[in-house]
């Protein structure tokens, strides 16, 4: 108290302080445009904190108001001998004045209805950083992660260097060129989905030559898989990266998914709270279809399309393994089956967990950090459900690093794959009864839910709405639909003795009703966007049906182009660009919300919607995304998907 009369006292004299003038030139002050939704007034954090009296310096703090209908925050500098209680206490009872005028005076009657002032909270951003235990563990964590790969490059580097002096040239250039450079036995295929492909020692000249590539011991083998001469290779090829060959538009439809995402994660996460106006941005975009690309119902389509890809390769990858355990679906096959998916998706999962956990602790904030921090900061007591992969059957509001439910979704469908595909060889007619039930019943929960809880198709709150994410939007019982149809679409392809299209009427016929139903399903999220206020039919039904239908289109395009009938869509979906971009993409995934929230977490303004300033966020948030996720998938992820402790 002492302080802030201090404080007060100096700024009220004839010439004040300096340090009184930065504390007060950096409360927020109303700007223009409330009608249009700029009603936070934030302040300036680093002027406030670069203030500094004899006795004390500036602390920033926001106070968050409720005005009639409106809520809002407005950021103060108090001493930094002021904890939040006094703060609060402070900002209720009117106690900061300038003069006649409060520091915090109302917004203008005659922009808002109520003239009253109602406090909800204060929170005061400290001027220094404290990382706790486990945020040292988690940053400590990540170093060790990024550690074990640059110091196994290095002793793989010193090994070719010796081998270039005992080597004969033959030998080398075999070792180095050939896959079986890493354990003798290994021969790796950069793919998307980070299949490994293995070929036998019968590939060597001999025996000899081949012990000479690199010592047999399992460290050894171990450094070398983590090196970056091997993790490398293949992520910047333009070949096709699937494995076995075939389904080359994969790519460009994975990829083009990825861009859908990203640009929707770029326009919609500014505008939980940091634009200036937020009301004018809804007038541009909601009713426009020309912004399908940043508009929640129609972008989370994209994520239908990576549930149908993993459904696909799902079947195909366990079939292709059946076929070469001479046709036996086993207990232990099943077991690698899931582990394998285990030590593609957790390495890069955790090490994301573990960087968003330390990278919290160790940045100074911006007054915009709040959406965000108290989600993120879950993760130190919910940590357990993403290493289980159950996060997505959790609350919303204890989701560590939300965007990570999609893995946890994405695994628990892939649990099915193996009992689908028994039944599919155990018998035909049980297989459909049990595909056709499940498509039926989550279909059905999709619609039900939406129903009875009266849930939005799209809006841009939406993912705001505790409702619509915590019963609906993460579920394994409204999400499957997409994944089963990619079920079913990989048996078919897989299994297939003839082709389905045999004539061009039938391929006209399918792009007219393909591209159709894409338009209407996007078209009626518009129609639809108003949140119903009692249980609506039509919700009901599109919410039930929209993502299947979307499958199915989708599985149209693939079976178009791998039938001969793409066209130019197939050769731009198989774009040789596509391929490197599709290796990367888990990693894009996984980065790309983290360097939305840095930028957001970090301003100290508002941000202004225009369509340029968007375009260029997105390009930005693109570009650092894809040069990030390529050093982590060189660095964390291929190497777990080369790791084998076999003794070959």
């Amino acid at each position: 108290m002492m302080d802030t009369k201090t404080f007060l006292r100096e700024i009220n004299q004839d010439r004040p302080e300096e340090y009184a003038v930065l504390m007060y030139d950096a409360f927020g002050k109303m700007g223009s445009n409330v009608e249009g939704g700029n009603t936070n007034q934030p302040g300036l954090l680093q002027q406030c904190h670069s203030a500094h009296s004899p006795t004390f310096s500036g602390k920033y703090c926001q106070v968050f108001l409720r005005q009639g209908t409106i809520q809002y925050f407005v950021g103060i500098c108090v001493p930094d001998s002021c904890e939040e209680e006094e703060v609060q206490l402070l900002a209720l009872h009117g106690r900061f004045q300038f003069g006649q005028m409060s520091l915090i005076p109302p917004l203008p009657t005659i922009l808002v209805n109520q003239s009253t002032q109602e406090m909800i909270m204060t929170h005061c951003l400290s001027n220094t950083i404290a990382p706790d235990a486990s945020d040292v563990t988690c940053l400590f964590v990540c170093c060790i992660m990024v550690a074990i790969p640059l110091a196994a490059t290095l002793f793989t580097a010193i090994i070719r260097w010796q081998q270039k002096r005992e080597v004969s040239p033959t030998v080398e250039s075999s070792c180095l060129n050939s896959g079986l450079n890493l354990y003798g036995t290994l021969k790796t295929n950069g793919s998307a989905s980070g299949e490994i492909n293995s070929r036998t020692s019968e590939e060597n000249d001999s025996t000899r030559d081949r012990s000479l590539c690199f010592p047999r011991s399992c460290v050894h083998r171990c450094l070398q898989a983590f090196s970056l001469q091997i993790t490398s290779q293949g992520v910047l090829s333009t070949s096709s990266s699937i494995p076995g060959g075939g389904y080359s538009s994969l790519n460009g439809i994975r990829v083009l998914s990825l861009f859908w995402i990203i640009c929707g994660h770029s326009a919609q996460f500014p505008v939980i709270n940091n634009l200036d106006n937020y009301k004018n941005w809804r007038k541009t975009v909601e009713r426009n279809p020309l912004y399908v690309l940043t508009i929640s119902g129609p972008v989370f389509l994209a994520v239908d399309t990576f549930l149908l890809l993993g459904g696909l390769l799902s079947a195909r990858s366990l079939l292709g393994s059946i076929h070469r355990a001479e046709d036996k679906l086993s207990p232990s096959l099943v077991a690698e089956y899931l582990f394998k998916r285990i030590k593609r998706v957790q390495p890069l999962h955790l090490f994301i967990m573990c960087l968003t956990i330390g990278l919290i602790s160790v940045v100074q904030w911006g007054p915009y950090w709040f959406p965000f921090i108290d989600t993120l900061m879950d993760c130190k007591t919910y940590w357990w459900a993403n290493l289980l992969l159950i996060s997505n059957l959790l609350p919303v509001h204890e989701i560590c690093v939300p965007w990570t439910w999609y893995l946890s979704l994405d695994f628990q469908c892939y649990a099915t794959t193996p009992l689908l595909v028994y039944l599919y060889r155990l018998n035909r007619g049980v297989f459909s009864v049990v595909a056709g039930g499940l498509l039926l019943m989550t279909t059905v929960a999709g619609a039900v839910i939406t129903a009875l809880l009266q849930l939005p198709v799209f809006q841009p709150s939406t993912l705001t709405s505790e409702h619509y994410v915590l019963y609906y939007y993460v579920k394994p019982y409204t999400r499957y639909g997409p994944f089963l149809i990619g079920i079913l679409t990989g048996i078919y392809l897989t299994t297939r003795k003839d082709r389905l299209l045999k004539q061009k009427w039938q391929a006209a016929l399918g792009w007219f009703s393909c591209l159709s139903l894409m338009a209407v399903l996007v078209g009626l999220a518009y129609i639809l966007r108003e949140t119903p206020t009692y249980p609506s039919l039509p919700h009901a039904l599109y919410q039930g049906l929209h993502r299947p239908l979307w499958a199915l289109a989708v599985t149209w395009i693939i079976l178009a182009c791998e039938e001969g009938y793409g066209g130019f869509i197939k050769s731009l979906l198989s774009f040789g660009l596509w391929v490197p971009l599709s290796n990367i993409s888990f990693a894009c995934y996984l980065t790309h919300p983290v360097f939305i929230i840095l930028y957001i977490g970090l301003q100290e303004t508002p941000i202004h919607y225009t369509d340029i300033n968007f375009m260029y966020m997105f390009l930005g948030h693109l570009v650092l995304t894809f040069v990030v996720s390529y050093v982590f998938t060189v660095l964390v992820e291929k190497p777990y998907l080369l790791l084998k402790w076999s003794s070959a």
